[in-house]
């Protein structure tokens, strides 16, 4: 979806890198009990060339000139101006579970377990469209005009006749006004999950209290149909259902005994 936007997905970070921790304690027999908290983020942009477009031909869309010399495409001329729009996208994801495995000691030195890790996961999505350069003060401007004893004054161009402006104002009347104002615009989507990710772990003890972890498992978690918020409020009815899945490789140091 992100390719109407102008980006292209695949130049988000792969493999996708989760900063965090984990510990264990001992339960009974072999069994730990342990938890986590990891987050990661990969961001991509885009600069983008502007051109004028006009539908004049009988086909639906953005249709070029089949040739050089041919007329039969829209009409598209180049911005020539110094204006471009800058389009950049976030991915977050943070994840808090517990964690139950089943230890095999093989040597002295050398460990093999099994287990699962269970939790919440959260996955972020922000969209960042803006033009030129940020300024401080335009930064907290209404983007919608004039704010005045607590309502909005919606600016009409004020070299229109009053029977032009009438018109259209008439026009604005129960539609979606156009920001005035403003450097861009910021869209955070936003959806929570169940983590669910089954794993097995070998830990090489290095010193007494020292050791390698290396632990190769599978994550899943599926935020359902309508469940996506935007700016954390406001629910998306008709988002779909996405699943967050791949093979998971975790790298740690392990304190203690």
């Amino acid at each position: 979806m992100m390719t109407t936007l102008g980006l292209n997905t695949k130049n988000f970070d792969s493999p996708f890198i989760v900063h965090g921790g984990e510990g264990f304690t001992h339960i009974a027999g072999r069994w730990r009990l342990g938890g986590y908290a990891g987050i990661g983020s990969s961001r991509i942009s885009n600069i983008m060339d502007v051109y004028f477009y006009q539908e004049t031909n009988d086909s639906t869309g953005i249709q070029e000139n089949s040739s050089p010399l041919a007329t039969d495409g829209d009409k598209i001329v180049a911005y020539e101006g110094s204006f471009r729009p800058t389009v950049s996208a976030k991915f977050s994801f943070t994840l808090g579970a517990v964690i139950l495995e089943y230890v095999i000691p093989v040597f002295r030195d050398l460990e093999i377990s099994g287990g699962v890790l269970m939790g919440l996961g959260r996955v972020n999505v922000s969209i960042d469209q803006h033009t030129g350069e940020a300024q401080w003060n335009d930064l907290f401007s209404n983007s919608y005009g004039t704010v005045s004893n607590g309502a909005v004054y919606y600016s009409v161009d004020s070299s229109y006749s009053d029977t032009d402006a009438d018109s259209i104002i008439g026009a604005m009347q129960g539609t979606t006004l156009s920001p005035v104002n403003g450097y861009g615009g910021m869209t955070d989507i936003s959806g929570t999950f169940f983590n669910f990710q089954p794993y097995v772990a070998i830990k090489w003890q290095i010193m007494d209290r020292v050791g390698l972890r290396l632990s190769l498992g599978y994550n899943q978690g599926t935020i359902g149909a309508g469940e996506w918020f935007l700016n954390d409020r406001k629910q998306i009815a008709d988002s779909p259902k996405s699943t967050l899945q791949g093979l998971t490789i975790r790298t740690m140091f392990y304190f203690g005994l």
